[in-house]
């Protein structure tokens, strides 16, 4: 699946977020390495705390339905109610969940925005240093 049409997937899933404390949507499709698309939205919480990102949403859906092998992730967002105007990274804690599931040197994270050129990352570019048990 190209990158053009992963970001359409997050878009549409945008449309489904529940943001209202922060008015801000979020999408995401994150991309199987079977060519298996999870779109995830952000959930908020008055708690806050129990919010979850739609990254992770994406990540859960498919690790909930026996998937655990990923390639690459679209993610867009922007106001409640306006097009996805600017470009929104994954935040450090769904950094630390791709990187507990994916290559940081081949997992791909794609960023979108209206207008804009589609910026690529690696998630080693993102997140260099990990935790992770399996590194010394």
């Amino acid at each position: 699946m190209d990158r053009e049409n992963l970001l359409k997937i997050a878009l549409e899933a945008r449309k489904f977020a529940y943001a209202p404390y922060s008015h801000f949507t979020v999408g995401a499709a994150l991309l199987a390495k079977n060519g298996t698309v999870y779109s995830g939205c952000n959930i908020e919480n008055a708690a806050y705390g129990p919010s979850n990102c739609a990254e992770r949403t994406a990540f859960f859906k498919a690790i909930s339905e026996g998937n655990k092998d990923f390639c690459a992730i679209a993610v867009v967002g922007g106001l409640e109610g306006k097009e996805a105007m600017q470009y929104c990274p994954p935040c450090g804690v769904c950094r630390q969940v791709m990187a507990e599931f994916c290559s940081p040197e081949d997992f791909l994270i794609i960023l979108g925005a209206k207008n804009q050129v589609i910026k690529e990352y690696k998630l080693k570019e993102l997140l260099p240093v990990s935790f992770s048990l399996n590194e010394n």
